[in-house]
């Protein structure tokens, strides 16, 4: 008979130290290639396959080095996750120092860059390794509250000996990865950690709902940005004819004259002023503005938009940095990828000769009739993508030509995704 995966939460809940025992046995017998007498939760199994795949010594303790204090001062600066600590330390702070547990706050690439809370746990997290610049990425130190949770983008509880690392087995993390709400981009990771018998099976809910209230207040601060340039935008807007708009640093959009509003307009990375193709104008003259861009559209005879002798690249090389790069006559420009965006942009490398609605939901979701999902997703790809995306059926333009740029290991394709389709990519060997 097929054995259950183990309900870790409502067993430790009644005796951890017997939850912590069963652990162990489960993970030894994976580790022995041996059958458990329960199976390991899914997706820790998954997280213990990937660090088998990779070679992550499950015996010794293998840490990279910390960042300099000069480079974690550097990230944190540069985080958005600097603006939302208040509210990190409000929802979590004063409970953790009660639970003797402490947080821990991980930029994307599963660096520490903040860590707060009880000093006897701080001293034994000290001995672990979970220290402010260290590297708590999933490739390095195995399956743990930070590093799998960025993987998988989504919140995970890992317990005793369901971390890889034999070191870890005393110790018990819960981690909610916190995404940009602009554009699905991952930010970094909250985690709340302990001694193992601090483990309350309500932790992994407490952190994800703290962890949306951070989303939530990076939203109104990024509507607050907007309100501020649509103020200086209205000035400028008001003495100019033709298509305009005004946006911020990454193409939202403050304010337009004389065309539709549109939410988003795609700019390169580091936008820089000078005469650029975007897909949602053509050609235009883009200008550095208090705070953002005017973008003014070019109506030149005879411009076309630049289809022809267009390459697209789609990077999903590095892990969870994906993105698409469209270059041709009138420049080059980039956008990162949300991972639904990854995951349909893959899917239609995939099928260069088209693919409808419900044949993308059945690649994603197993489901044909999801397609309503997938219309809204496409939708939002073809604001920054705009001509180059045909549809009836959803398929890159002809003129293009199309790269796609995978893991050296199949099995690295889209860590994250369970759709179908990308689940049978992994499989394939080149």
């Amino acid at each position: 008979m097929p054995h259950s995966p183990m309900n870790v939460p409502q067993l430790a809940a009644v005796d951890a130290a017997r939850a912590a025992r069963v652990l162990n046995e489960v993970r030894d017998a994976r580790l022995a290639g041996q059958r458990a007498r329960v199976a390991p939760r899914p997706v820790i199994e998954q997280s213990w396959e990937r660090m088998l795949r990779s070679g992550v010594d499950p015996e010794h303790d293998v840490r990279a080095g910390l960042l300099t204090a000069d480079e974690v001062r550097r990230r944190r600066e540069e985080s958005p996750l600097r603006e939302v600590l208040p509210v990190l330390r409000e929802g979590l702070l004063s409970v953790a120092d009660i639970a003797q547990h402490i947080m821990v706050v991980a930029d994307a690439e599963g660096r520490v860059l903040w860590r707060e809370g009880c000093s006897p746990v701080l001293r034994k997290a000290d001995g672990l390794g979970l220290e402010l610049g260290a590297d708590w990425g999933e490739s390095v130190v195995g399956t743990n509250g930070v590093g799998t949770a960025a993987v998988v983008r989504r919140p995970v509880q890992v317990f005793a000996a369901e971390h890889f690392v034999r070191s870890h087995a005393a110790w018990t993390c819960a981690g909610a990865p916190v995404t940009d709400p602009r554009d699905g981009r991952l930010l970094g990771v909250v985690d709340v950690s302990g001694p193992l018998e601090t483990m309350h099976p309500a932790t992994l809910s407490w952190v994800d709902s703290v962890a949306k209230l951070a989303e939530a207040r990076l939203r109104e601060l990024h509507v607050c940005a907007l309100e501020r340039l649509r103020a200086v935008a209205a000035p400028a807007l008001a003495r100019l004819g033709g298509r305009a708009a005004v946006v911020d640093g990454d193409g939202w959009t403050a304010a337009v004259t004389g065309m539709p509003y549109v939410s988003r307009i795609g700019l390169s990375k580091s936008p820089s002023a000078g005469r650029r193709w975007l897909p949602a104008l053509g050609l235009c003259a883009v200008e550095p503005l208090a705070g953002g861009w005017l973008v003014r559209s070019v109506d030149e005879v005879g411009e076309r938009s630049p289809r022809g002798g267009t390459r697209i690249v789609l990077d999903l090389t590095r892990a969870r940095r994906w993105s698409v790069t469209v270059s041709g006559g009138a420049g080059s420009w980039s956008q990162e990828l949300s991972p639904r965006h990854a995951e349909l942009l893959y899917l239609l490398t995939v099928h260069r000769g088209g693919r409808s609605a419900s044949g993308l939901a059945e690649d994603m979701f197993g489901d044909p009739g999801r397609t309503v999902t997938v219309r809204a997703e496409m939708s939002r790809v073809r604001r920054y993508l705009g001509g180059f995306l045909e549809h009836r059926p959803y398929r890159f333009c002809e003129e293009a030509e199309v790269e796609v740029l995978l893991p050296a290991d199949p099995a690295g394709l889209l860590p994250h995704s369970t759709a179908p389709a990308v689940v049978r990519g992994r499989s394939c060997t080149r």
